[in-house]
Protein backbone atom coordinates (compact mmCIF):
# COMPACT_ATOMS: atom_id res chain seq x y z
CA UNK A 1 0.00 0.00 0.00
CA UNK A 2 1.69 3.18 -0.85
CA UNK A 3 1.90 6.51 1.63
CA UNK A 4 -1.43 8.11 0.22
CA UNK A 5 -3.63 5.28 0.59
CA UNK A 6 -2.16 4.35 4.04
CA UNK A 7 -3.22 8.03 4.63
CA UNK A 8 -6.54 7.76 3.45
CA UNK A 9 -6.77 4.43 4.87
CA UNK A 10 -6.38 5.95 8.27
CA UNK A 11 -8.23 8.58 7.80
CA UNK A 12 -11.21 6.48 7.29
CA UNK A 13 -10.48 4.72 10.54
CA UNK A 14 -10.10 7.75 12.58
CA UNK A 15 -13.81 8.61 10.95
CA UNK A 16 -15.04 5.21 12.18
CA UNK A 17 -13.91 5.99 15.38
CA UNK A 18 -15.21 9.16 15.95
CA UNK A 19 -18.95 7.76 14.93
CA UNK A 20 -18.43 4.88 17.07
CA UNK A 21 -15.92 5.07 19.82
CA UNK A 22 -16.15 1.84 21.03
CA UNK A 23 -14.92 0.07 17.73
CA UNK A 24 -11.50 -1.27 17.11
CA UNK A 25 -10.16 -0.76 13.33
CA UNK A 26 -7.54 -3.50 12.14
CA UNK A 27 -5.46 -2.71 8.93
CA UNK A 28 -5.21 -6.85 7.98
CA UNK A 29 -1.80 -8.04 6.31
CA UNK A 30 -2.35 -11.25 4.50
CA UNK A 31 1.23 -11.09 3.83
CA UNK A 32 2.86 -9.40 6.44
CA UNK A 33 6.71 -9.07 6.94
CA UNK A 34 6.20 -10.93 10.33
CA UNK A 35 3.34 -11.81 12.85
CA UNK A 36 2.15 -8.82 14.23
CA UNK A 37 -1.13 -7.38 16.22
CA UNK A 38 0.66 -3.58 16.65
CA UNK A 39 -0.55 0.13 16.87
CA UNK A 40 -1.02 1.69 13.31
CA UNK A 41 1.61 4.42 13.15
CA UNK A 42 1.37 6.41 10.05
CA UNK A 43 2.96 10.15 9.02
CA UNK A 44 0.19 12.72 8.53
CA UNK A 45 1.81 16.59 7.22
CA UNK A 46 4.84 15.36 8.91
CA UNK A 47 4.02 14.29 11.97
CA UNK A 48 3.81 10.92 13.10
CA UNK A 49 0.14 9.97 14.32
CA UNK A 50 -1.27 6.60 16.52
CA UNK A 51 -4.26 5.44 18.20
CA UNK A 52 -4.40 2.70 20.43
CA UNK A 53 -7.56 1.71 18.61
CA UNK A 54 -6.15 1.47 14.85
CA UNK A 55 -4.14 -1.95 14.72
CA UNK A 56 -2.04 -3.28 12.38
CA UNK A 57 -2.78 -7.01 12.14
CA UNK A 58 -1.18 -10.13 10.11
CA UNK A 59 -3.42 -13.09 9.06
CA UNK A 60 -2.32 -15.20 11.73
CA UNK A 61 -2.94 -12.90 15.21
CA UNK A 62 -6.35 -11.82 12.96
CA UNK A 63 -7.80 -15.45 13.28
CA UNK A 64 -6.26 -15.90 16.36
CA UNK A 65 -8.52 -13.12 17.64
CA UNK A 66 -11.56 -14.12 15.61
CA UNK A 67 -11.06 -17.26 16.46
CA UNK A 68 -10.21 -17.54 20.21
CA UNK A 69 -7.27 -20.27 18.85
CA UNK A 70 -3.58 -19.36 18.37
CA UNK A 71 -3.10 -21.95 16.01
CA UNK A 72 -6.55 -21.19 13.62
CA UNK A 73 -4.19 -20.13 10.84
CA UNK A 74 -1.93 -22.73 11.17
CA UNK A 75 -4.27 -25.17 11.10
CA UNK A 76 -5.90 -23.91 7.98
CA UNK A 77 -2.53 -23.79 6.53
CA UNK A 78 -2.60 -27.18 7.32
CA UNK A 79 -5.58 -28.33 5.48
CA UNK A 80 -5.53 -26.02 2.40
CA UNK A 81 -2.27 -28.23 0.79
CA UNK A 82 -4.98 -31.04 0.74
CA UNK A 83 -7.86 -29.12 -0.90
CA UNK A 84 -5.54 -27.55 -3.08
CA UNK A 85 -3.97 -30.81 -4.28
CA UNK A 86 -6.53 -32.71 -4.55
CA UNK A 87 -7.71 -29.58 -7.31
CA UNK A 88 -4.46 -29.78 -9.18
CA UNK A 89 -5.00 -33.55 -9.32
CA UNK A 90 -8.58 -33.15 -10.93
CA UNK A 91 -6.95 -30.35 -13.63
CA UNK A 92 -5.56 -31.51 -16.59
CA UNK A 93 -1.83 -30.47 -16.33
CA UNK A 94 -1.60 -28.60 -19.78
CA UNK A 95 -3.48 -26.03 -18.65
CA UNK A 96 -0.90 -25.02 -15.90
CA UNK A 97 1.54 -23.33 -18.04
CA UNK A 98 2.74 -20.15 -16.73
CA UNK A 99 5.35 -18.20 -15.66
CA UNK A 100 4.10 -17.98 -11.95
CA UNK A 101 4.36 -22.11 -11.86
CA UNK A 102 7.89 -21.96 -12.78
CA UNK A 103 9.24 -19.14 -10.62
CA UNK A 104 7.78 -21.40 -7.38
CA UNK A 105 9.38 -24.48 -8.57
CA UNK A 106 12.95 -22.54 -8.62
CA UNK A 107 12.43 -22.98 -4.70
CA UNK A 108 11.14 -25.83 -4.38
CA UNK A 109 9.98 -28.72 -6.93
CA UNK A 110 6.70 -28.91 -4.26
CA UNK A 111 4.59 -26.10 -5.41
CA UNK A 112 2.59 -25.84 -2.38
CA UNK A 113 5.54 -25.87 -0.42
CA UNK A 114 7.22 -22.69 -2.45
CA UNK A 115 4.19 -20.66 -2.07
CA UNK A 116 4.28 -21.35 1.71
CA UNK A 117 7.68 -20.47 1.60
CA UNK A 118 7.37 -17.42 0.27
CA UNK A 119 4.50 -16.09 1.68
CA UNK A 120 4.51 -16.76 5.53
CA UNK A 121 8.23 -17.55 6.22
CA UNK A 122 8.38 -15.02 8.73
CA UNK A 123 5.82 -16.22 10.72
CA UNK A 124 6.18 -17.12 14.91
CA UNK A 125 4.87 -20.79 13.63
CA UNK A 126 5.99 -21.24 10.44
CA UNK A 127 9.60 -22.43 10.90
CA UNK A 128 8.44 -25.43 12.35
CA UNK A 129 6.06 -25.84 9.65
CA UNK A 130 5.61 -29.40 7.64
CA UNK A 131 3.49 -29.40 4.56
CA UNK A 132 4.86 -33.03 3.75
CA UNK A 133 3.23 -34.12 7.13
CA UNK A 134 -0.02 -33.52 6.06
CA UNK A 135 -0.07 -34.42 2.59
Amino acid sequence: MNSSSSQKTYMKMLYQLIESPDSTCMLVEVIATKSQNIEWKISLNGDIKSREEIRRVSIDKFYEIVTGDTNAFKNLCQVLPLVISDSIKSLNEDIIKNSVLKELQTFSNDVLSSLYLQAFKTYEWFNNFKIKEYM
